[in-house]
């Protein structure tokens, strides 16, 4: 009869035997604190930034666009390394700007000098050749270029950072 009590009990008690020795660590009285790992750790296992600009074909040649392959453009409003946009209030409702995380963009394929300014509102917007980048709205899906030459200012811009006038 012990032994049949035994076959029933034994694993139960070789288990908690277990779990008690797993959670005090085999130790002798002294504990550890845990290594931190929140920061320094995470940081390195996280993949490589995604690019903020990146490059496409399209029918007018190699264009500048976001990672989702957005079409990008420039205004010929805007002044060159003057650190503003000129595309304010209703403006950015039809050209939202191509805002940045950091003031170091990564890119994938862009040539150009890229950077970015500080909008009026905080936010960080791309630059390119010291110009700033733009959406058009009017883009629904990668690949579209419908904001080429709208109203004859606004232009698909080029991996050097030229603009794309034809």
């Amino acid at each position: 009869m012990n032994s049949r009590i035994w076959l029933r009990v034994g694993p139960v008690v070789g288990a908690v035997a277990l779990s008690v020795l797993a959670l005090t660590g085999c130790s002798q009285g002294t504990t550890t604190p845990a290594a931190d790992t929140s920061s320094s750790a995470t940081e390195e296992a996280e993949p490589p930034a995604e690019a903020t600009l990146a490059t496409a074909d399209s029918s007018l040649g190699t264009i500048v666009v976001d990672p989702a392959g957005m079409t990008l453009y420039v205004f010929d409003k805007d002044v060159a390394d003057s650190g503003k946009s000129s595309c304010e209030g209703d403006c950015l409702v039809k050209w939202p700007p191509v805002v940045a995380e950091t003031d170091t963009p990564v890119v994938d394929g862009v040539t150009g000098t890229v950077g970015v300014i500080t909008r009026t509102d905080g936010t960080k917007q791309v630059t390119l050749n010291g110009l700033p980048l733009y959406y058009w709205a009017g883009d629904a899906a990668a690949g579209d270029t419908t904001g080429q030459a709208v109203g004859g200012v606004w232009w698909m811009v080029a991996p050097n950072g030229d603009k794309i006038a034809g």
